[in-house]
């Protein structure tokens, strides 16, 4: 990576980046039985060694991470660590997302509380560690409709508190479509639209991220190399991708990592940047994601640098704040 341009992570789930020891303290604090009792022994159930059947296989190692949220002091602490990690890794600017009700359900708390939760813990380590940071609301298509209304509106109720709504889950069974009006009062709301589409299903899926929900990012999106067409009008239209490279192998979404097609969307000229999607259950950072899984998916250090400046154009900042980081990049 280029360490005068800005170290920047745009798709990081913080209800999927829980520290292992956080788990087991947790867990013990709230009556939780664990299949380990260990980091040794817990970490096999949830991280993610070798790669998984598909998306849903993957998204299982998340269950013991908010099994162990038994109260709000949990929520909260889950994501102060959060922030406090990714300044431990250096990085300069995160945005990290979250699904209040898939971090309620396990205990039955209130969603819009589990909110006030996360963001007082990012407020307080903000504030203690100078960390650059925004926060992204997910609503969570697998619970069903009925349910992101209830998720939607536990995050209006702190709408100022976040730049962004997302939408993730299982795309191939819960469609964008069925969310439009969900995403309609989103952007009422004054927040940007960040979509996880392309990654378990295809180019379709993005296009209805686009079209239906008015996404100006997407998440993964990795499946636009198939259409041609789409590759034009992300370019057109300066549509970012938030790629996560490792996760997009574990996931099984791509074969290898030899045959990632991030190489070929940057050629495309299209924005796509590298994220850590979540680092915990993949079991990297994103120093590894520069250093290790970029190199081994084909780039050059030109096309490292190109995905780096690509991470702060779609950043959901002001152009002020761009240019305070890129200042203070380059002052480094």
């Amino acid at each position: 990576m280029d360490r005068s341009l800005p170290l920047i992570d745009l798709h990081r789930h913080l209800d999927g980046n829980v520290r292992i020891r956080t788990i087991l303290e947790l867990g013990d604090l709230h009556g939780v039985s664990l299949p380990g009792t260990t980091p040794e022994t817990l970490r096999p159930h949830v991280q993610v060694t070798g790669v998984m059947p598909d998306l849903a296989s993957w998204l299982a190692k998340l269950h013991w991470m908010t099994a162990v949220l038994g109260d709000l002091d949990a929520c909260q602490r889950i994501a102060r660590e959060n922030v406090e990690d990714a300044r431990a890794e250096g990085i300069d600017y995160v945005e990290l997302r979250f699904s209040p009700y898939f971090m309620a359900k396990p205990h039955g708390l209130d969603p819009a509380a589990v909110v006030e939760a996360v963001v007082a813990g990012v407020d307080e380590a903000r504030g203690a560690t100078g960390q650059k940071v925004n926060l992204i609301g997910i609503l969570s298509r697998t619970h069903g409709v009925e349910a992101c209304a209830t998720e939607l509106a536990a995050l209006l109720a702190s709408r100022e508190k976040l730049v962004a709504l997302d939408l993730a889950g299982d795309e191939k069974a819960w469609p964008a479509e069925l969310f439009t009006a969900h995403f309609k009062r989103g952007r009422d709301a004054g927040w940007a639209i960040t979509v996880h589409a392309g990654e378990a299903d295809g180019a379709g899926s993005i296009w209805s991220a686009l079209r239906n929900l008015g996404a100006t990012r997407i998440g993964h999106g990795i499946r636009a190399i198939d259409d041609p067409d789409l590759m034009d009008h992300l370019h057109r239209q300066r549509i970012g991708l938030e790629v996560n490279l490792t996760s997009n192998v574990q996931t099984n979404s791509v074969p290898s990592m030899g045959e990632h097609p991030m190489k070929r969307l940057l050629a495309r000229g299209l924005l796509a940047t590298i994220n850590t999607d979540d680092p915990v259950i993949s079991g990297i950072d994103l120093a590894h994601e520069y250093g290790v899984a970029a190199p081994a998916a084909g780039l050059t250090p030109e096309e490292i640098r190109v995905a780096q400046r690509n991470a702060l154009e779609i950043a959901f900042l002001s152009p002020r704040e761009k240019l305070d980081l890129l200042e203070a990049a380059r002052r480094r």
